[in-house]
């Protein structure tokens, strides 16, 4: 005796494996897109993280020469 619900599970089933096949695509395609923006944004992670550096080596040097004209 056939199962009465094999056709509409098999159907159903078609149609997650569909739906589960573009959602990796469109991850797939996701991924590729953040891979894009983060080569793009390189220079600018430099550029902050140079800036960044020289603010704490002004302010490094600032208190150091704050502090030594203040010694007797």
């Amino acid at each position: 005796m056939e199962n009465p619900h094999a056709e509409r599970q098999a159907v159903l089933l078609e149609r997650i494996l569909k739906n589960a096949s573009a959602c990796t695509e469109m991850i797939l395609e996701l991924n590729h897109c953040v891979e894009e923006i983060l080569c793009a944004n390189a220079s600018v992670k430099i550029a902050a993280d140079l800036a960044t550096k020289y603010r704490k080596n002004v302010q490094y040097n600032l208190a150091a020469t704050t502090l030594h004209s203040e010694a007797p």
